[in-house]
């Protein structure tokens, strides 16, 4: 990889965009996950400019580079503004961190939580079934025990009264989302609130994934409910800015209703030789090239630039809706309450996976979702304001991609295929049977001497088609599921010699 003349700037740059070629396209409107696109004209140079002047700026020392300073207060003002904090509101000594996402703010809204109870010598969590998988990682990172309360599979939300059940005195967080990510639903934030304070715990609102455009929505006549630091009981909450503030990734906000609350976030260790390490979030060295691109976001956008987007994301979402109700054999899982549509299938005959990839065929990039309890398979659309223009080619994509999908039928999982998913555990799991399972799924994996999976071979990562994929993964417990995509994706993370 390394040559030893090195090659032009010229030359690199080609090459990355050779590489880029096989990518999902992040503009256009047709990709409906992991990326956020407002098709806002001369913004990627505007943000390119700005990450470019401040990439080399170290976060380590904020007295070294004051101006990183100043532009992270700026956005955690921004954000606090935006979420019900400030002068002259219910939480006028609000304080934030900017982090790297929304999975790092919600470690270390669980971290606080935790090391502010130094007493307990098993602290746990309660997080609705729908919270997202962050914060499962953050009690595995942290050793603090996972409490799931399960969500009604026809509102999609957890009753309050469960999650106060679930509390017990060794909680030290009660969490809930606004919206959820797989549904776009708003949790009941009041009332859960209200039962995290009278139990002594603190209450987080994961409002990452949609939080920055539900006010906007409010101010345009959505009913949005309470869900921020208005809210009594609410002791923190988390936004990104990478999503709905259409900021470059990867920039988060989490804010702590007051400075004693945000106090146990801090790491500090003067115990050794060099400098005294003082890290408000998980990294130490931080670019700044992030921070100042998410700055100029927001500094060029202004709040009458994001309320234009929030109606026009409102109005694709709308249409897209009407689009999956006008189809035989689909159902929405809920009422689009922020930036998603979510739908499902009512036909037994009609494969949600093989529509998803018809749908891909056809140029338009979903999220499938497996079923979880209660809930089945679904697909997840998050709707952004670079939709809008394209919306109305959806309604007939949709209409041909059911029509290919019903022609083509369910996917029938080989025999052998189900029975060893059906009577594998993760810790029968071995390289050997990750072979043969990628091989029968048809993913290029080359083998060691030994036999066993080595990595995956030139050609690509996965077939164009993946519902026999999802069909197997949908058929396997979460535990299993876990362990297949963790050895799969071991595969795919090889050095390139």
């Amino acid at each position: 990889m390394i040559d030893e003349e090195g090659r032009s700037a010229d030359e690199v740059l080609a090459e990355i965009q050779a590489l880029r070629a096989r990518d999902r396209p992040t503009h256009g409107g047709r990709l409906f996950a992991y990326v956020y696109d407002p098709a806002v004209p001369g913004l990627d140079g505007l943000t390119a400019a700005a990450h470019a002047q401040s990439a080399h700026v170290n976060g380590l020392d904020p007295t070294a580079f004051p101006s990183l300073l100043a532009m992270e207060n700026a956005l955690v003002a921004a954000a606090a503004r935006l979420l019900g904090g400030g002068p002259g509101s219910a939480a006028p000594d609000v304080v934030g961190s900017v982090t790297s996402g929304g999975t790092e703010s919600l470690i270390l809204a669980v971290k606080a939580a935790r090391d502010a109870r130094p007493e307990l010598a098993a602290p746990r969590i309660v997080v609705p079934a729908s919270g997202h998988a962050a914060f499962a990682k953050a009690a595995h990172l942290l050793r603090v025990a996972l409490d799931t309360v399960p969500v009604d599979p026809v509102t999609l939300r957890p009753a309050v009264a469960e999650m106060a059940a679930a509390i017990r005195p060794e909680t030290v967080l009660v969490a809930c989302s606004a919206p959820s990510y797989a549904h776009g639903v708003v949790d009941p934030v009041a009332g859960i609130a209200a039962v995290a304070a009278a139990a002594g715990a603190r209450c987080h609102v994961d409002a990452c994934f949609g939080g920055w455009t539900l006010p906007y929505l409010r101010r345009l006549g959505a009913p949005v409910p309470p869900f921020d630091l208005s809210v009594d009981g609410v002791t923190s909450i988390s936004v990104d800015l990478h999503k709905y503030a259409y900021a470059p990734k990867g920039v988060s906000v989490l804010l702590h209703r007051d400075p004693a609350l945000r106090a146990a976030q801090y790491f500090a260790y003067a115990d050794w030789p060099g400098y005294t390490m003082v890290n408000p979030v998980l990294a130490s060295t931080r670019s700044g090239g992030p921070i100042a691109a998410a700055y100029a976001t927001l500094r060029h956008l202004g709040d009458a630039g994001y309320l234009r987007l929030a109606a026009t994301t409102r109005d694709a979402v709308a249409a897209l809706a009407a689009a999956v109700r006008g189809v035989d054999g689909l159902r929405l899982m809920a009422e689009p309450e922020s930036t998603v549509v979510c739908f499902t299938t009512t036909d037994p005959e009609l494969d949600l996976f093989v529509l998803v990839d018809e749908l891909t065929a056809r140029g338009w990039h979903t999220q499938p979702q497996l079923r979880y309890a209660d809930l089945p398979p679904s697909v997840h659309l998050t709707v952004t304001a670079s939709v809008a223009p394209r919306v109305a080619e959806f309604g007939p994509a949709l209409a041909g991609a059911v029509a290919a999908a019903r022609s083509a039928g369910p996917v029938r999982l080989p025999a052998e295929l189900r029975a060893l998913v059906t009577s594998l555990t993760p810790k029968a799991l071995t390289p050997e049977a990750v072979s043969g399972l990628a091989a029968g799924l048809g993913l290029g994996v080359a083998t060691s001497a030994s036999g066993a999976a080595d990595a995956v071979a030139p050609g690509g990562p996965a077939p164009r088609r993946m519902a026999v994929v999802n069909t197997l993964l949908d058929a396997a417990p979460p535990a299993l599921r876990e362990r297949l995509l963790v050895e799969f994706v071991s595969l795919l993370q090889r050095p390139a010699w």
